[in-house]
């Protein structure tokens, strides 16, 4: 098992920056992917970024240059740096990992809301 617990959304006026903070926990040496997603009012959870325990990154093209993806190994945790933040970036973004044992876990969810 994984737990996920994400922080650090809010509201902020576009233009602007915030970071999402994941705590991971529990069978971490399973994990092969995190990753974060989200998901808009009406909208499919979408693929925002994820990295591969090698560091490998891959990011959605509405947010490449934009946001940055890291792992702090040491301290279990998992952020998204989000910069130049557009309304259309307005969601919630959810921290997932994949394990080993073909398991998706989620985290509770994190409300980032871009509005002047």
């Amino acid at each position: 098992q994984v737990q996920l617990v994400e922080s650090g959304g809010g509201l902020v006026q576009p233009g602007g920056s915030l970071r999402l903070s994941c705590a991971v926990s529990g069978s971490i040496f399973s994990i092969l992917l995190m990753g974060w997603y989200r998901q808009a009012p009406g909208n499919q959870r979408e693929l925002v970024a994820h990295s591969t325990s090698g560091a490998t990154t891959r990011y959605a093209d509405s947010v490449k240059g934009r946001f940055t993806i890291s792992r702090d190994n040491a301290k279990n945790m998992v952020y998204l740096q989000m910069n130049s933040l557009k309304p259309e970036d307005t969601a919630v973004y959810y921290c997932n990992a994949y394990s080993s044992t073909l398991m998706n876990y989620w985290g509770q969810g994190t409300q980032v809301t871009v509005s002047s």
